[in-house]
């Protein structure tokens, strides 16, 4: 019986710094290069460290990177990420983190490189009110909705499939 065993781990081609994933020969189950995938990611883990990557927002990255590796292309590629609870605080421009957190945003590069790739950033306006967020604070691109709730359902409706972590 033949194995086959990944030897690396490569980030891109979409999301160059982040999102690194091992290549996986002679699958099975073959990746449908032609079918449009749609993801939403629920977000609302965040580590206890404010200096640390949030690994849930990576994940996106992660999700568009080992499709595009393997043959899908970019614009069949659709993501949201809605974001709430303890993750709202990964939102913020790096001033505004420093502030709360003591740090710079570790995840503001990443959210922008995503935000470039097209993915969509949705934050939870019952979040953002119930902690005072200003949406000046706000890395640029984050779009505000109604709630977590709200956006994840519409998505959903849209066929986009639910992804939590």
């Amino acid at each position: 019986m033949a194995h086959s065993f990944a030897q690396t781990k490569q980030s891109g081609p979409i999301i160059a710094d982040y999102g690194s994933v091992w290549k996986v020969d002679n699958l099975d189950f073959k990746v449908n290069t032609a079918k449009t995938y749609k993801a939403v990611f629920d977000i609302s883990y965040s580590p206890n460290n404010n200096s640390q990557l949030n690994a849930s927002i990576g994940t996106a990255a992660r999700f568009l990177n080992m499709h595009a590796q393997n043959g899908v292309p970019l614009e069949q590629l659709k993501v949201a990420l809605v974001v709430h609870g303890k993750a709202a605080k990964d939102l913020l421009l790096s001033e505004a983190y420093m502030a709360k957190c003591g740090v710079e945003n570790p995840n503001e590069k990443l959210l922008n490189d995503l935000m470039s790739a097209g993915v969509e950033i949705i934050f939870c306006g019952q979040t953002f009110s119930s902690e005072g967020f200003l949406k000046e604070d706000l890395i640029k691109g984050v779009q505000l909705s109604l709630s977590a709730m709200t956006a994840l359902i519409q998505l959903q409706d849209d066929n986009y499939r639910l992804i939590k972590f």
